[in-house]
């Protein structure tokens, strides 16, 4: 059973960026889209970016980190990362990656990691 593991969260001020990394053990998802979501206080999970297999030639992102935000992976180190460049306040959240579908739905996906917290503060 693959596992996923997020790191390299933290908090930032407002313009600066983080890279969030998503680590699979147990497993390989190689051949597996990858999507990341997010969830802040009181709000439901929503979808960030998502991956195809092959990497950069299908990569999908919400209209709210379009410009700011790069998804991307190295499927020789079975990492899928998540660069975000100028963040805001509202971008506060828990960071998940998930595999499964190449989709923008939550329930598309059947594995998850536990997340990791990212603090931007104004």
């Amino acid at each position: 059973q693959v596992q996923l593991v997020e790191s390299g969260g933290g908090l930032v001020q407002a313009g600066g960026s983080l890279r969030l990394s998503c680590a699979a053990s147990g497993g390989s998802f190689t051949y597996y889209p990858v999507g990341w979501f997010r969830q802040a206080p009181g709000k439901e999970r929503e979808f960030v970016a998502a991956i195809g297999w092959r990497g950069g030639v299908s990569a999908d992102y919400a209209d709210s980190v379009k410009g700011r935000f790069t998804i991307s992976r190295d499927n020789a180190k079975n990492m899928v990362y998540l660069q975000m460049n100028s963040l805001k306040p509202d971008d506060t959240a828990s960071y998940y990656c998930a595999v499964g579908s190449f989709s923008g739905q939550d329930r598309k996906y059947d594995i998850w990691g536990q997340g990791t917290q990212v603090t931007v503060s104004s």
